[in-house]
């Protein structure tokens, strides 16, 4: 019952009831990824969308998949073979305003700050 009210009343979570709607009578499955979200077109392609998997976030798009939906690609990676590059990393969603949020050396969110009045850097001087 929970996850009906969250899906009539939020447009964050997953896909709102238009979107369903839509999908079911003009979507056409594509692929999936390994996130679990979930790829549609129309029947000649003209329209492309993601149903995502929870919270709907763009940066959980992978990169093959983001480059289909933005027809970069005309094949979606499930088809075309697409692999990742040796020197690529795996792809991560953005993870600001989370626990794992990149916090440099001196920001006050840092666990490990340096202590007040401890300068950064040495300065330079004319010799």
């Amino acid at each position: 019952m929970k996850n009906l009210l969250l899906q009539l009343f939020t447009w964050w979570n997953g896909a709102t009831m238009g979107t369903r709607v839509f999908t079911a009578r003009h979507g056409q499955f594509v692929g999936e990824d390994d996130f679990g979200n979930r790829y549609f077109q129309t029947a000649g392609g003209r329209r492309r969308w993601v149903i995502y998997n929870g919270y709907a976030e763009g940066s959980a798009v992978p990169p093959g998949w983001y480059g289909w939906l933005h027809y970069t690609a005309d094949a979606p990676p499930v088809n075309d073979g697409y692999r990742p590059r040796d020197w690529q990393k795996p792809h991560e969603p953005n993870q600001t305003g989370t626990a794992n949020a990149y916090r440099p050396s001196g920001s006050l969110l840092n666990p490990d700050p340096k202590t007040q009045g401890e300068p950064s850097y040495t300065a330079w001087t004319p010799q």
